[in-house]
């Protein structure tokens, strides 16, 4: 079926809205609606497949190395290639267009222990259409061959969306829909998403459904989110800590859950909060540049309704018996610890004192629940500090630590990716936790305020293919 311009409008608007129902769907929800890649099972050998692939990486010398991202779609591919499926892999490398796959490519041959056919240029930029050497490899692909296609980034469609609005979309319509089609006449019509770092409102995660037949999540993809991060949800503490002031709204809609009793804070957010707490005790706390209005436009800045969202937040919080920690004490910009933040001042680490507070915190933590059965859970997210200067490592370095002891007790302790993987790797192991996931952003969207964008594409395609097609 060719898909039409107004109705590519028309999905896009319900994909930037959320699927036009984002106060009212849960993870839950889209998980029930997505198809699993096992109700795929009956296609022939020979049907040509795309794999919407977790390809940002930077593989090293040898497997095992910057290649984690690749390796979790081996289960996927190889369940795949046992069914003779040819298999399209495409998704991005960065946010520079001019990065190549062709590694990548080579790297997911070794890991699957078969040829992988690379095509450098596969969409003609003016006219939004498939080249023909693309078809041709997959003419030539044989039954269970794997084929990775060129940044899609390279391609401006597929950046379309990254700052569109709902009242924007009539202008992007006509190509999106040319690409949608494109990719279901030439190349296939069976999709499956087995990126999950992917969060980005990318045309190949996000557009490109729209015109399949059949969509599906990968093998470890549904393992994350119907086993980690579900078990997530259920976190009675949460260490919320970085740079991006808009973690806020994650972390609202995390309590509003109603299972957090416990929120520790550091960065950005946690002075934000420190601040709101200040005022509501008819106080103020003064943060330095994160409240100067010069700084506007600086990642660091905190507008003052970020600070009346904080006090809503802890004014709610505490009638509901939850505990906000936050630091007594920071280190700023020239390295000495203060109490304070003057005019003038930025925090680049929490200092000792707070460190100190919460390791206590921790250990009362671990009293109160080592004996509970299911266990306890806790979701870290974010670093303390600039730790990659050595002169801000330290909050960050003895909070690791803490998360060690906690797992030593019995309880069960994620790290949402990113910076906090980065630093789980520094300071400690990976068995100092119970799961780190790879993917910090989607993560966040899935437990947070924001529907993960991919998923909402794949409920919207999974429409069309019946009543719970996976049942």
């Amino acid at each position: 079926m060719i898909l039409t311009s107004a109705a590519m409008a028309d999905w896009c608007r319900k994909l930037l809205d959320g699927d036009g129902e984002k106060p009212h769907l849960t993870l839950e929800h889209y998980m029930d609606a997505i198809p699993r890649l096992d109700c795929l099972g009956h296609l022939p050998p020979g049907t040509p497949v795309l794999i919407r692939g977790d390809v940002d990486a930077k593989p090293g010398p040898a497997v095992g190395e910057g290649d984690i991202r690749l390796r979790s779609m081996k289960t996927t591919l190889d369940f795949g290639r046992q069914h003779g499926w040819k298999q399209i892999i495409f998704g991005h490398i960065g946010r520079d267009p001019e990065k190549s796959l062709d590694k990548v490519a080579a790297r997911i041959g070794e890991i699957l222990g078969c040829q992988v056919e690379f095509v450098a240029d596969w969409l003609d930029r003016e006219t939004v259409t498939i080249k023909a050497e693309a078809v041709e490899a997959l003419a030539q692909c044989p039954a269970g061959g794997v084929i990775v296609l060129e940044n899609t980034r390279k391609y401006e469609i597929e950046r379309a969306l990254w700052k569109a609005k709902p009242e924007d979309v009539g202008a992007q319509a006509e190509p999106l829909a040319r690409l949608a089609n494109e990719f279901a006449e030439k190349l296939a019509k069976v999709y499956v998403h087995e990126a999950f770092s992917a969060g980005s409102l990318d045309a190949s995660s996000v557009v490109v459904p729209a015109a399949m037949d059949m969509v599906a999540l990968g093998k470890y993809e549904a393992e994350q989110f119907e086993d980690h991060l579900k078990e997530c949800l259920e976190a009675q503490m949460v260490v919320f800590s970085g740079l991006k002031i808009d973690k806020l709204d994650d972390l609202q809609a995390m309590i509003d859950r109603g299972k957090i009793r416990l929120v520790i804070a550091a960065g950005s957010l946690a002075v934000a909060l420190k601040k709101a707490a200040a005022r509501l005790e008819g106080k103020d706390f003064g943060i330095g540049l994160s409240e100067d209005p010069a700084h506007k436009g600086k990642p660091y800045y905190i507008p003052p309704e970020r600070i009346e969202q904080a006090q809503r937040m802890i004014a709610e919080g505490r009638s509901k018996h939850i505990e906000f920690v936050m630091p007594v004490d920071f280190v700023l910009q020239d390295g000495s610890v203060s109490e304070t933040i003057g005019p003038g001042d930025q925090q680049f680490d929490v200092g000792p004192a707070s460190s100190a507070r919460y390791e206590t915190i921790v250990s009362d933590f671990i009293a109160e629940h080592q004996a509970d059965s299911p266990p306890a859970v806790v979701f870290h997210n974010g670093v303390f500090g600039m730790f990659e200067d050595p002169r801000f490592e330290e909050g960050t370095r003895r909070f690791i630590a803490q998360l060690k002891r906690m797992t030593d007790a019995g309880v069960k302790v994620y790290i949402g990716g990113g910076e906090g993987g980065k630093a789980l790797e520094k300071y400690g192991r990976p068995d100092w936790v119970t799961y780190c996931f790879t993917a910090g952003g989607t993560v966040l969207n899935a437990l947070g305020s924001e529907p993960v964008p991919y998923l909402v594409a794949l409920r919207m395609a999974a429409e069309k293919m019946g009543p719970k097609p996976h049942q």
